[in-house]
Formats: C-alpha cells, sequence, structure tokens
C-alpha cells in the first residue's frame, strides 16, 4: 500500500492527464449508451407473456400498438387523417371502420361489437399498428411525428404513449438531478469541512468516476432510465465517505511526517485499505440486485457495482493528485468547521443505553408492520404528471369507451372456427370485457369472408397463429383486471393450450408475482452476504448479528412509515431499497465497530470503549449520512417521476434513519451485549478484551 502511495504522489501530473483524456471517450460511451424507458421489457424472456411479444414482432410484424381518438371528424375527414398516419414511418397498419367497409357505406352495416369497438358519441378510435417494439427508438419517434400530424382534438394512448411522454421527462429533468445534488453536497460538505474549496475537489474526483461509470455502459448497449436517472446520485452519495475519509487522513498524517508528499502517500495506503474493506459490503449489495429475475435489478445493480469500483479508483488516484496540485489554494480557503464535534454524545449514549435498547425493541413490531403492509403500485403511469399528452389520453379512453386496458390473445390458426366463436363468447361474458375483436367478429351477413381485405386478413391471421384484440374497462395492474387475466387464460387454454394472453395488463400481473418472489430472495442474498463479509472482517459470531439487525431495523422503520402515512410507493422501491439502504449504511456500523474492538482488544474497559467509539465516529457518521441524504432528498422533491422521486426520498430517508440507528441503538447493543460479544469474537487479543471485562 505505501508503495503504491508513493507511486501515485510521484505521477500526480500524468495521473490528472490521463484521468482528463479519459473523460473524451468516456462521453462518447454516455452519448452512445441507449437508455430503455420500458420497465416491462426487464421480465424474464421465457415467462408466456414475453414469448408472446417475440411472436407478434416476428410473425406479425406487430411489435407495439397506440389508440388514437378523434372527437368531432366527419367520416371522410378521419379517413384521410388515418391515411396520413399510414405513411408515418414504422407505422405497419391502421385499423378503422374503412378497413372493413368503404367510407361510403354506412357505419350501421358494422356488426354490434365493432362499431361499439370503433365509435363513441362524436369520438372515433383508430388502432394503430407499429413494426417495432413498444419502447423501440423507431416507435417513439414515430409517436412523435403523429402527435405533429394529429389536432388538438386527437388522442393517442397506449403503453408507446407512455413511454415516449416518460423518456421526454426524464431527459428535461436528468440534468436538474445532477445539478440539485451536486448544489446540496456542496452545502453539506461547505459545513462540515475545513476547507471552502476541499468540497469541489472532492465533487471533481467524483464526478469524473461518475463519468467513466456512465460512459463504461455502452459495452451493455443499453440502461433502463431509471438507472441512468439515479446511478450518479447514487454514486455520488456512496462514495463521498471514500474522499472524506482520505482528507481526514492526509491531514492527520502531516502532524507526523516531513512533507505533505509524504503525508498524502501515506493517507493513500491508510485509505486504500480501509476503503476497500469499506466498498465490499456496498458492492455486495448492488450485486444482490442482481439476484433478481426481473432484469431491471441486474442493470441497476451492475452499474451501481461498477461506479463504487470507479469511485475507489478515483479517491486513491485523481483525488490525492487534484489536494496536491491545488495544495495552496486549498490552505488560502480553510475556515473552521461549522459542524461541532460530538465529544459528549458518548457519554449521553452509555448513560442511557437501557432506555434506547428498549426503545429498539418497541419500535421492532410496528416498524415491521408498516414495513409489511406498506401499500406499493404497479402501474407505471399512474402517478406520472397528468398534464402529459398520453396520461391525458389514457383518461379520455376511459371517459368515452369505457376501456383502460387491451389484450392480444394469440390462438393456433388451425383451431375451428366454431371453438373460435365459443370462445369469443365466453370471454365477451367475462367481468370487465368491452369487446372482442379478430376475424369472427368482423364477419357476418353484412361483411361475408371474401370482402374481408386482404390487409386487414394478414392484420388477424397468418400461416400459425391468429390474434384476437380484447378491449378492458380494468385498469392494468388493478387486482381486477389481474383475475380477468387468470380467467381469460383458463378459458383460452381450455380451447386451445397453445393459446397465449398478451398485453401491458398480463405482463403487469407476470411483473407483480416475479418481484414478489425477488423481493425475498433479494433479502436473503444481501443480508447472507454481508453477514459474511462483516462475519470475515471482525472473526466474531455475535457482531455480525448484532450490525444487520439494528440496520434492517432502521430498513424497516424506513420502509414502513409510507404504510402510516397512506403513502403508495412503486413496487421497484419494495426491492431494491432495502438492499441499498443496507450495502450502504452498513458503513457507518462497521466504523463504529472498528473503534468499538479496538479499544476493547487494547484492555479499555466496556463503557468508557463503547463511549469513545459512538463519539469519535459520530461526526464521521453524521457528516456521510448528510451527504448521502443531500445527494438524494432534493431530487425527490423536484423530480416529477414518481418512480425517481420515491425512490430518492426513500434513499434520503433511510440515510438519516440508519445514522440515528447507529449513532444511539448500536452503542447501546455493545453495551448490553459486550458479554457475548467477547466471548464469541475471535482475535489473538481475545484474553485481553476478556480481562478487561473482568475488571
Amino acid at each position: 500500500m505505501e508503495k503504491f502511495g508513493k507511486a501515485v504522489v510521484k505521477l500526480r501530473i500524468p495521473i490528472l492527464v490521463v484521468s482528463f483524456a479519459l473523460l473524451i471517450p468516456s462521453l462518447f460511451g454516455y452519448m452512445g449508451t441507449r437508455v430503455n424507458y420500458d420497465i416491462l421489457s426487464y421480465l424474464p424472456k421465457d415467462i408466456e407473456t414475453m414469448a408472446g411479444q417475440d411472436i407478434l414482432v416476428e410473425e406479425f410484424g406487430t411489435g407495439a400498438f397506440s389508440m388514437f381518438m378523434a372527437e368531432g371528424m366527419q367520416p371522410k375527414e378521419a379517413s384521410a387523417l388515418k391515411g396520413k398516419i399510414e405513411q408515418v414511418e414504422h407505422v405497419e397498419k391502421v385499423l378503422w371502420y374503412d378497413s372493413f367497409l368503404d367510407v361510403t357505406v354506412p357505419m350501421e352495416l358494422l356488426p354490434d361489437d365493432l362499431y361499439e369497438a370503433f365509435n363513441s358519441g362524436d369520438c372515433t378510435l383508430m388502432f394503430i399498428i407499429f413494426d417495432e417494439t413498444t419502447s423501440a427508438d423507431a416507435t417513439m419517434e414515430a409517436i412523435e411525428e403523429i402527435r405533429r400530424i394529429a389536432d388538438r382534438n386527437c388522442f393517442l394512448s397506449g403503453m408507446s404513449a407512455v413511454v415516449t411522454d416518460t423518456k421526454n421527462l426524464s431527459e428535461k429533468e436528468a440534468p436538474v438531478y445532477v445539478g440539485i445534488a451536486v448544489l446540496l453536497t456542496c452545502i453539506v460538505l461547505s459545513l462540515a469541512m475545513d476547507s471552502y474549496l476541499v468540497s469541489f475537489i472532492f465533487l471533481i474526483s467524483i464526478g469524473m468516476a461518475i463519468v467513466y461509470n456512465l460512459g463504461s455502459n455502452v459495452v451493455f448497449g443499453e440502461i433502463s432510465y431509471i438507472t441512468k436517472a439515479l446511478s450518479a446520485v447514487l454514486q455520488l452519495g456512496v462514495t463521498m465517505d471514500y474522499s472524506i475519509f482520505l482528507w481526514h487522513s492526509y491531514q492527520e498524517q502531516q502532524k507526523d511526517c516531513a512533507d505533505k508528499k509524504e503525508a498524502m502517500a501515506n493517507a493513500i495506503g491508510e485509505t486504500l485499505s480501509s476503503v476497500v474493506g469499506s466498498s465490499i459490503t456496498t458492492v455486495a449489495g448492488f450485486i444482490a440486485l442482481c439476484f433478481m429475475s426481473f432484469t431491471l435489478g441486474m442493470d441497476l445493480g451492475v452499474v451501481m457495482a461498477k461506479g463504487v469500483v470507479f469511485g475507489v479508483l478515483a479517491c486513491v488516484t485523481i483525488l490525492p493528485s487534484l489536494i496536491l496540485v491545488s495544495d495552496k489554494a486549498l490552505e488560502k480557503t480553510k475556515h473552521r468547521s461549522l459542524i461541532p464535534d460530538m465529544n459528549h454524545i458518548g457519554n449521553f449514549v452509555t448513560r442511557h443505553f437501557r432506555l434506547f435498547g428498549v426503545l429498539f425493541a418497541v419500535l421492532l413490531v410496528p416498524a415491521l408492520y408498516g414495513y409489511r403492509n406498506a401499500q406499493v403500485y404497479y402501474n407505471l403511469d399512474e402517478t406520472l404528471p397528468k398534464d402529459l399528452q398520453s396520461i391525458m389520453a389514457n383518461e379520455k379512453l376511459q371517459e368515452e369507451f369505457d376501456m383502460n386496458a387491451t389484450h392480444m390473445l394469440l390462438a393456433s390458426v388451425d383451431l375451428d372456427a366454431k371453438d373460435i366463436k365459443h370462445m369469443s363468447d365466453e370471454i365477451k361474458k367475462t367481468d370487465g370485457v368491452s369487446w372482442v375483436l379478430g376475424l369472427n367478429s368482423v364477419k357476418g351477413a353484412a361483411l361475408p369472408d371474401e370482402m374481408i381485405p386482404d390487409e386487414l386478413k394478414s392484420s388477424l391471421q397468418n400461416e400459425n397463429w391468429q390474434l384476437l384484440l380484447i378491449g378492458s374497462r380494468y385498469k392494468v395492474a388493478s387486482d381486477e383486471v389481474n383475475r380477468q387475466c387468470d380467467e381469460l387464460d383458463r378459458i383460452c387454454k381450455s380451447y386451445d393450450p397453445k393459446s397465449m394472453l398478451v398485453g401491458e395488463a398480463p405482463c403487469t400481473r407476470d411483473l407483480i408475482r416475479i418481484t414478489d418472489k425477488d423481493f425475498q430472495t433479494v433479502s436473503v442474498v444481501s443480508i447472507g452476504v454481508i453477514f459474511l463479509i462483516i462475519l470475515c472482517v471482525f472473526r466474531s459470531v455475535s457482531l455480525p448479528v448484532i450490525l444487520v439487525a439494528v440496520i434492517e431495523e432502521a430498513i424497516f422503520i424506513n420502509m414502513g412509515l409510507p404504510y402510516y402515512t397512506g403513502t403508495s410507493i412503486p413496487f421497484i422501491a419494495s426491492v431494491v431499497i432495502g438492499t441499498i439502504q443496507l450495502g450502504a449504511t452498513v458503513d457507518y456500523a462497521i466504523l463504529m465497530t472498528t473503534r468499538y474492538r479496538r479499544e476493547r482488544t487494547g484492555g479499555t474497559e466496556k463503557r468508557e470503549a463503547v463511549a469513545v467509539a459512538c463519539q469519535t465516529s459520530a461526526k464521521s457518521i453524521l457528516v456521510s449520512a448528510l451527504t448521502f441524504f443531500a445527494a438524494t432528498f432534493g431530487v425527490g422533491l423536484y423530480s416529477n417521476i414518481d418512480m425517481i422521486s420515491s425512490l430518492c426520498s426513500l434513499m434520503a430517508r433511510g440515510a438519516l434513519v440508519s445514522m440515528a440507528a447507529v449513532i444511539f441503538i448500536l452503542p447501546s447493543m455493545f453495551m448490553i451485549f459486550d458479554g457475548v460479544i467477547m466471548r464469541s469474537t475471535f482475535s489473538q487479543k481475545t484474553k485481553k478484551m476478556k480481562r478487561a471485562h473482568a475488571v
């Protein structure tokens, strides 16, 4: 470690030159990384709903569809508008009244089900079928072009429209997220550190690590918009500790070293030893997300684990080089830290440890109850701003056509026409089904088979499959639509075991079931891995139990509060927040535990050892938690995308709750279980600890 530190100090100028040069390919990598705005695309590829989506793309050339409503238009005007939409690139087909009959033929000749599917009052409905998937760039470009063609009395709804609006909103807000996080972090660091300039030095170093991380995502091809929005903010929050540690170590080393270069070399070695161990728990927390079958977890987990590694590397190479180069300016901007030392908190906690121990036990039950019963939402567009075009269109669709979702049913082409009719009749009788549209439903006395246009036939049938569209009055992700999908599955499978129900609602139903299982998996993996890491670090059986228990209760409190405030949180929060909070804030507990063990193995009496550990660690924990809070809190307040806003707000609150738990509850646990800790901790100095306990 010492040799590495000396090498960094000696090569500080080349390090800075190379570091700044690497920003150029990183920026190109960042711009070359596609962003995926469709959360449902992260479902496992082998489930039936996703397999059905692939069949639609490969065999029907149908990746996505949208409902287009035109209000107050005469049939000829609507037909002309339909013709313009069909000319838009990547629009495969537009199904409307004139897809079945010439526009000069009265609509009343259509079968009743078909007429009602396309008309409501003075509003007419078209089905736009795209040749790319829901969140493909080409589909979103087509959505934007259709909106330019249409006038203000037209409404474009559907998942692709929602994804397009989410993309536009996210791209607009993302730079602001970083700006808010940087500003609030600067304020906290200016108060906490003894130099106004050093906070900017920290941010330059971490900022470069963030750019490297985002740029290297190009190797994955694409990342989710949630990962893109959160990764910079999260990386800033969880890696700032390393910079603070290096700075404090550098200042301490200056007291015993001949010059600042030697002090920095020693500080780098000391920081590397400490930070590597600390970062492992954070990386482990993020890696646990990779065990989710819903692959958004892997997307976020890998990017953030990589971000922590980049943060460590920047802390021991770029940051020391920047500090040494900026030495004179740093000296001129020094000031007294505005956050006071917490010299008396250790004695306060040790005097009242029984009270905090009781508080720990009392809070556990309501926290756990709230944690398990907090309301979670899965409808991805429900909490988006109501003035978005897609949200207004979805509301218009519900208002005019009493329709909230559209399912697509793939059935074998060789299924008998009578069975198709009987199946369609059963589907129509299912609660919440508005209509069923397929080749069978457009045939009738007024429209015999030979009159059906070939283009329409190819849209609804090919050599292997036939396609039925099913309108639903129920909202996506509701209990009603999930029961409806289950019933439709049962009906379809009774006629055709190969049939598949696909669409936003069936995919969201699968999402609910999969993430419920993922939640348990990720929790077990993250707790287990971090438990083992702490076990290896401290060579103790009891300390991992105590540390994980304290942080887990902080997680229960944080995640349980929404139940008591009546707040609904996004489904992904229930899966990832606990893991992130555990991985990012268990470092607070490790910091205090390290000092506690050092004091006890050195022969210090129990009460004094706990008090010293608490008061020497409290300020560092406070600054670390406030930095994490600052990096996420402002984004939580600002963002109009509730999934991002909720995640940031939960992380911000989680940092403060974990901070309070470690400062007040953890020392109390040391006081209560000191005897158990000493008997279950393996060390060369165990005998000395036991002698101190005897005293």
